[in-house]
């Protein structure tokens, strides 16, 4: 094997607290480490988008892109990476392009370097917009593949997906493996397949739900990966990615040798666990995300889907149905076309098994984001669809064939006059347009802040009350 560094994107400020403590991470929990991160030599940090624009605004009362342009501040000598739906941005439906185009643009303006792109169904069409505005605004345009297993997806399916997207202009390749189903083995065959057929560098993103993450990494890494994805060890594994110090202590004195310092990472890693620690102390980070789960290997059903399904059983109270609801999950999965679980696929096919268990009959109750995603709403269905449980959802309505965004007119003048009483600024009226009801809230209350307290008024009554 030629020497040849392996390079480490971070997830400590995104996908790991994501992943295990609702992406609840507080900017000022970020900024004592931030200059010391950027020291460090990593490839990117990916720090933005996922879920990390609604939860800033709707639990932690802070602007996104404020938190972004902090991030830069402190942040300029690393890339700095985002994750981004696609066609449905960050939000949870299709949106039209040139709202997608302005957001990509405004992200890029604000301080993003690197933009992962998927689509839930490996749709092509969805990341087509995305791709192309990444593009023209400068940013590095790393285009995912949703990794996952079915009698359709196999080494072949990925390896033309990935030519596919090379070909529309991607600057990198990113498998995504969201539910940690690519074992080792199938990576080094599929990385070593991919750096045969493409020829831009090839990004590996796992979780370690299945305990099999660091196997996985390392496999990729003899196959030749360029990047991989891991996260400081107080937020690393469980359904967060493997950990960062363990690999680069793996491949010191290869020829895969990251090159980054352990005793920098070290000290970095001190400052995470005094926040993860307070996160456990404030019952935001649940230990258990942390154990392995090798249920996800049988029933392909990431953390997250999991701890959604346990939630809406409970609210239905029919707990007991659990393992009822975790084996139909891939019944349901089969008669959708087996789409990849990850959002908001994942969520719509559990939401889906779960009313097929508490009802007892099968489709009794079809949810209306099920019936978007077999209209063809949500793009096209990796495989065939059981066309009686099509009939039943939606009767005879048209299935849509075109990009679904095709259908949709021009909103963003639309989202402008709705917000102008509330936005600022674009960064704002994007914000509305994600988010109407969250971000309406948020930049009202942003708009009219509540006056502090007069410090002296309130020393003037506190001695009052006690008679002083």
């Amino acid at each position: 094997m030629e020497k040849k560094p392996l390079y480490i994107t971070d997830t400590i400020l995104r996908d790991a607290h994501q992943s295990q403590a609702a992406t609840r991470m507080r900017i000022e929990d970020m900024i004592p480490a931030l200059e010391q991160l950027d020291d460090v030599g990593y490839w990117s940090l990916e720090c933005w988008g996922g879920a990390t624009f609604d939860v800033c605004m709707r639990f932690l009362n802070e602007d996104p892109w404020e938190r972004l342009r902090t991030l830069k501040k402190y942040m300029p000598k690393t890339k700095l990476q985002m994750l981004l739906r696609g066609q449905n941005i960050l939000g949870y439906k299709h949106y039209a392009d040139d709202v997608v185009e302005k957001f990509v643009e405004k992200s890029i303006e604000n301080g993003i370097d690197v933009i992962r792109i998927f689509d839930a169904l490996n749709d092509v069409r969805n990341v087509e917009q995305a791709m192309k505005s990444c593009k023209k605004y400068g940013g590095l345009c790393e285009a995912a593949i949703s990794y996952t297993t079915s009698p359709v997806h196999n080494e072949e399916y990925f390896v033309k997906l990935a030519k596919n997207l090379e070909n529309m202009g991607a600057d990198v390749i990113c498998i995504k493996d969201m539910a940690n189903l690519l074992l080792p083995m199938d990576a080094y065959s599929l990385v070593k397949k991919l750096k045969e057929e493409v020829k831009v560098p090839i990004h590996l993103h796992t979780h370690n739900t299945t305990g099999t993450g660091d196997m996985t990494n390392l496999m990729a890494a003899w196959a030749g990966v360029d990047i991989v994805d891991c996260a400081l060890s107080p937020m690393a594994n469980g359904t967060a990615q493997p950990s960062t110090e363990a690999m680069v202590a793996t491949l010191q004195g290869t020829d895969r040798d990251t090159g980054l310092d352990l005793n920098k990472l070290s000290d970095i890693a001190t400052h995470f666990r005094g926040v993860a620690d307070k996160m456990k102390a404030e019952g935001i980070l649940d230990p258990k995300v942390l154990n392995v789960d090798a249920k996800t290997l049988l029933y392909q059903v990431p953390g997250g889907m999991l701890s959604n399904l346990i939630s809406q059983l409970k609210q239905m109270g029919a707990e007991d149905k659990y393992y009822e609801a975790l084996a139909e999950i891939p019944r349901v999965r089969k008669d959708f076309g087996y789409p990849p679980l990850v959002t908001p696929t994942s969520q719509i096919v559990g939401t889906q098994a779960v009313m097929n268990v508490v009802a007892g009959e099968r489709y009794k109750m079809v949810g209306k984001e099920s019936k978007g995603l077999l209209r063809g709403e949500y793009g096209q269905l990796p495989a065939e669809v059981n066309e009686e449980v099509r009939k039943k959802a939606i009767g005879d309505e048209e299935v849509i064939t075109c990009r679904p965004a095709d259908l949709l007119e021009p909103e963003l003048e639309k989202y402008r006059e709705e917000a102008k009483d509330l936005a600022k600024c674009e960064e704002d009226v994007l914000s509305y347009a994600l988010f109407p009801q969250v971000a309406s809230k948020f930049l009202q209350e942003r708009n009219n802040p509540k006056p502090a307290a007069d410090e002296n008024a309130v020393r003037e009554l506190y001695v009052e009350d006690l008679g002083l």
